[in-house]
């Protein structure tokens, strides 16, 4: 899908069937300076509110989504293509996140620190440490949560005191720019809060190395993340990228409930997720019986347009996802992976597929789809299950499924990742939990309060009892 420019505005049309849904400004550079020129003259006044003052203004960006949540649900089903049920969940779940937030915020306080603690001081130093904001935070969110990873950034960059320029995804811009505008009629400034909108390839470099910035906050995509990272200097950044996440089945496994989750956690929004399962590591002698369990649950999959009741799997975002998507699947075929169903595809809507017998040769096994396809790889001995799945470049997530909790945690320990889920799909939340991935999955932690501390710093102010 191509964007288009006319007189400086893009189209932002719907992946279902190219409507217009409407238009926003392709930013100049010189427009990314008056934003970030904005932001950094009302940092100076927004820090000095009273925290309370800030978590009310923030507090109301809550009430206002639920009030909204039809309005906004219908544009997230037509602008990213996401389900009914999904929608309004991303929509509730960000009413939640922020009230959460502004109560952690609240909660979070100083410290005092002695200094006769530390060897060869004495009682006549104490050290009162704060915690102040950065100044500038850039946030850059993606088009699969265009609501919820946006609101994961700006709120606790606000409530920590700091400015937010916000730059949402082409695709998911119109539901970025309509949350924005929910900040600002909650009683958030233009300035405290401004949007930029415009195509990544003619402002992204030059926003991320911007010396108004002094803190940017990135969700997208791996090959991204680490540009980002080679042409910043000295700026600090939260990087959540891709994933590879496996679901490690052993042979004492509860097959229905592995199969139940795998399926909801791989398919879900067609697999557009990073957590999203995206490849499951069987012991061999339960795979058969775990494919067969999976089999009838893929096939019970809704496939259709998002605007229809109980649809799972919906059109991808772009011709260009699906293109890749296919790639993926005949690269597999090609080199005897076994289809069990699926494969079809018209438009950008590809039918669930699940592989068996896809080996290490094949890219599935390796590279993230992005889409509804998960590849089966039989493994001898649980060695070898934590072996493949540790040889990826990602480190997201990962789930094992098994009735023995000391294998459990002894698989879990061995994974190369930033969260392992037992008994359960991987999956980003509880919204508190610490979310983080390793090697090219990303950098920092996420979670409200870790969100909070990585958006300020401590400031020490000691105080010399002579």
């Amino acid at each position: 899908m191509k964007e288009n420019y006319t007189d400086h505005q893009i189209e932002i049309r719907s992946p279902i069937d190219n409507e217009l849904l409407g238009t926003v400004p392709a930013m100049t550079k010189q427009q990314v300076d008056e934003k970030l020129e904005e932001a950094r003259k009302a940092f100076k006044e927004w820090k000095e509110i009273p925290l309370f003052e800030k978590a009310d203004r923030i507090n109301k960006v809550a009430d206002l989504l639920m009030e909204h949540i039809d309005e906004l649900s219908a544009l997230l089903m037509k602008e990213i293509a996401k389900d009914e049920k999904s929608a309004r969940s991303e929509v509730s779940r960000t009413a939640d996140f922020i009230r959460f937030t502004t109560d952690i915020a609240k909660s979070m306080q100083g410290e005092t620190i002695q200094s006769d603690r530390f060897p060869g001081f004495s009682q006549d130093k104490i050290s009162m440490v704060t915690r102040v904001p950065l100044g500038v935070v850039l946030a850059i969110s993606p088009f699969n949560y265009p609501v919820n990873l946006a609101a994961s950034k700006i709120a606790p960059a606000l409530v920590g005191g700091n400015t937010v320029v916000f730059k949402p995804a082409t695709q998911g811009s119109l539901s970025g720019v309509y949350l924005a505008n929910l900040f600002y009629k909650a009683g958030i400034p233009e300035g405290v809060l401004s949007v930029i909108t415009g195509k990544g390839s003619e402002i992204g470099d030059y926003v991320v190395t911007h010396k108004g910035v002094d803190f940017i906050n990135f969700t997208g995509s791996t090959e991204v993340g680490k540009h980002i990272s080679e042409i910043t200097s000295m700026v600090p950044v939260m990087m959540e990228l891709g994933g590879k996440d496996a679901a490690i089945v052993l042979k004492d496994a509860d097959l229905d409930l592995a199969a139940k989750n795998i399926v909801a956690g791989g398919y879900s929004y067609s697999g557009q997720r990073c957590t999203a399962v995206k490849r499951i590591l069987a012991d061999e002698t339960i795979a058969d019986s775990l494919i067969e369990k999976m089999k009838v649950l893929v096939e019970q999959l809704k496939t259709g347009n998002p605007s229809e009741k109980d649809v799972t799997i919906v059109p991808l975002i772009s011709e260009k996802a699906a293109d890749f998507v296919c790639g993926l699947i005949e690269d597999a075929l090609n080199k005897g992976a076994t289809l069990i169903t699926g494969g079809k595809r018209s438009g950008n809507l590809i039918t669930p597929t699940l592989f068996d017998n896809v080996t290490t040769d094949m890219r599935i096994a390796w590279e993230e789809p992005f889409g509804p396809v998960l590849p089966v790889m039989r493994v001898k001995t649980v060695e070898e299950a934590i072996k493949i799945a540790n040889e990826s470049d990602y480190g997201l997530q990962s789930a094992v499924f098994t009735q023995n909790i000391n294998d459990a945690f002894s698989v879990a320990d061995k994974l190369e990742v930033g969260t392992v889920q037992i008994n359960n799909k991987t999956e980003r939340g509880p919204d508190h939990f610490p979310f983080l991935g390793v090697k090219s999955s990303g950098l920092g932690t996420q979670g409200i309060r870790y969100s909070i501390e990585t958006m300020t710093r401590p400031k020490a102010t000691v105080i010399n009892l002579h």
